[in-house]
């Protein structure tokens, strides 16, 4: 069975999001895109208080200048198009209060007939936690589990109720009820996070860093949740940050999904092999334009299924 297929929408500073947003999303389900994806990133601080990922010394790329909403940007998906599934990969949950983002995610998953994906995360940006956090950094783990129980309630029957530390519902009537159970996937990079993503989520979020390691970190995921009692499938839907050359890139340091068209798809067919249900492939960085994503895009699939992708 062929590996499902994701594109990222655009929502970074070239392109016009109100046109580009739902021009790119039909396009893309016209060319054969399973699901459709956004990503968050609130600022970009200037001068730099930290490095990306927390890494010290390594510069934010300058495409973060500008990155849309993801839930809007979804939403102009969501009326474009009628089939392929909607995804964050990653929203940062606890930049958002739990009881707003599980209505807005519920309501947006019944406007579109049952196709969200709700991939969360935690994110690493102190200065996105000091301008937008709902608690401290140090507190995330912990007010992602409480937006995980906040969702869960929200989208079961009523009468909703709650009692948390952020959130409290007496009991209520709360709507609209998504189409269906929305599943949970969670950017887990550590044991404690595993560990989580077992217990409470349906599915997992792992960004590349080569195929080894994530083949390995899928290996042990897995024994955890044999640890663990897990029954459950896990979902698992593999991301990958694509940097597009007009030619091949020829040096022996080239990272993963560096290059031309062929050595990603190369690169694709790598990850593929791992056995994850789908990769979301997002190939805006490097984009000039709409257009030029669009293209892009259809040469990536195209490439990719004749490659057994």
């Amino acid at each position: 069975m062929a590996t499902r297929l994701g594109l990222g929408l655009p929502q970074m500073r070239q392109y016009s999001i109100g046109k580009d947003v739902p021009d790119v999303a039909r396009a893309a389900e016209d060319i054969g895109y399973d699901s459709l994806w956004v990503f968050e990133r609130a600022l970009f601080p200037e001068p730099a208080t930290q490095g990306l990922y927390n890494i010290d010394g390594l510069p934010w790329p300058d495409q973060y200048r500008s990155v849309a909403e993801p839930l809007v940007t979804l939403t102009l998906a969501a009326a474009a198009t009628r089939r392929a599934e909607l995804g964050t990969s990653v929203l940062i949950a606890p930049l958002h209060l739990p009881f707003q983002l599980a209505k807005a995610l519920a309501s947006l998953d019944a406007a579109s007939g049952g196709r969200v994906l709700a991939g969360l995360g935690t994110g690493w940006s102190l200065d996105e936690y000091a301008a937008a956090g709902v608690r401290p950094f140090e507190e995330r783990g912990k007010v992602l589990d409480e937006i995980i129980d906040v969702c869960r309630a929200v989208w079961g029957p009523d009468p909703v109720a709650h009692d948390g530390t952020l959130t409290k519902i007496a009991p209520a009537v709360v709507g609209p009820k998504p189409a269906r159970p929305i599943p949970i996937l969670l950017a887990a990079g550590n044991r404690r996070a595993w560990r989580r993503l077992v217990d409470r989520a349906d599915g997992w979020l792992p960004v590349s860093t080569g195929a080894e390691r994530v083949a390995a970190d899928w290996r042990r995921l897995r024994e955890l949740a044999e640890e663990r009692g897990r029954t459950a499938p896990i979902r698992t839907v593999l991301r990958v940050n694509t940097t597009r050359l007009p030619k091949p890139y020829e040096g022996a340091d080239r990272r993963p999904f560096q290059g031309s068209v062929d050595q990603i798809v190369q690169d694709l067919a790598e990850h593929a092999a791992i056995g994850l249900d789908e990769i979301l492939i997002d190939l805006q960085g490097t984009a000039r334009d709409a257009a030029e994503l669009t293209d892009v895009a259809a040469e990536v699939f195209e490439k990719a299924r004749a490659a057994g992708v």
